[in-house]
């Protein structure tokens, strides 16, 4: 199928602790609220021309409230939206003017299990700045993972409809295929499916300007006593670097940076066994990955399928 989503935006999450969730996302994570209202917050990286790359809901339930991608034009936004309702996937709204910050025009639906996910074009693109040398602070949104009870049904979905491809996936020897790194440009992964026993977001992944902005953000959260759950070290699928830590309500972020851009006229997927080290951690200096490591990745169940969100 012709690929009508062309990057991903921005991932929304619904907090009980909306406070002490905005507190640490401006003033450790390093990103700048450019939006708000009673109760929401829109974060933006000083480096990326999208309006903001986090919104924050405070929510009586911790959830994903949607995860949002763009298209190149309105054409397209009703093109997909044609598409995925004579698939039989369910509308959460029609296409139409887009009510937050960049306006535009776009529609939300829900996938398989029943995440909300916005796709929208024409939004306005903000006055961005170079990140300079030393300076510790996302240039952008990289990647969002999502953990699923049916990652299979869950790719072949994306694949689908939305005209993902896979890049590369991870396995283990007893467990099988454990996740999968789905592209829709040529960035390896834009979006990623793990095995889980339920929905809940897997993490999301903010890229650095380099190896030393990276590192110098990674240890500026430990010095604040940030939990680390997996890192520093670099990846072999996407060979991207990854210090992982949990935001104070339990959610996994990610600090990386040098994520790999392929050329998909040639690329072919690898199959990665992710009990050898080196697919883990190329650098070896992680933290060993574990069934502890893992479960900090499970989050909580997702208290927001198929209930889309207020804003």
């Amino acid at each position: 199928m012709t690929r009508l989503i062309t990057h991903l935006r921005h991932v929304a999450i619904g907090v009980p602790d909306f406070d002490r969730e905005l507190d640490f996302y401006q003033n450790l994570w390093g990103l700048t609220e450019v939006a708000a209202d009673t109760g929401i917050s829109f974060l933006a990286a000083e480096g990326s021309p999208e309006q903001y790359v986090v919104r924050l809901r405070k929510s009586a339930d911790k959830r994903i409230d949607l995860i949002a991608f763009g298209a190149a034009s309105p054409a397209d936004v009703d093109a997909l939206a044609v598409q995925l309702g004579r698939g039989g996937v369910r509308l959460v709204s029609e296409p139409g003017p887009v009510a937050t910050p960049g306006g535009g025009y776009g529609f939300r639906f829900f996938d398989n299990e029943g995440r909300t996910v916005e796709v929208s074009a024409d939004v306005g693109l903000r006055a961005h700045r170079k990140i300079e040398a030393t300076e510790s602070i996302p240039v952008r949104l990289s990647h969002v993972v999502v953990n699923s009870a049916d990652p299979e049904g869950t790719v072949a979905f994306y694949q689908r409809h939305l005209g993902f491809a896979t890049s590369d996936v991870l396995m283990h020897p007893r467990n099988g295929k454990m996740m999968w790194f789905l592209r829709c440009n040529d960035w390896h992964h834009s979006f990623a499916v793990a095995r889980c026993p339920h929905a809940s977001l897997h993490h999301a992944s903010f890229e650095m300007r380099g190896i030393d902005e990276y590192m110098r953000g990674s240890g500026r959260l430990l010095r604040a006593g940030v939990e680390k759950v997996w890192g520093p070290g670099r990846h072999k699928a996407g060979n991207n670097t990854f210090s992982y830590f949990l935001d104070p309500q339990g959610n996994t972020i990610e600090y990386t940076t040098e994520l790999e851009r392929l050329d998909e006229d040639t690329w072919h997927p690898g199959l990665h066994d992710f009990t050898d080290p080196m697919v883990s951690d190329q650098w070896g200096t992680a933290n060993p990955m574990d069934e502890f490591v893992a479960k900090k990745s499970f989050n909580d169940p997702d208290r927001g399928l198929f209930q889309a969100p207020p804003i």
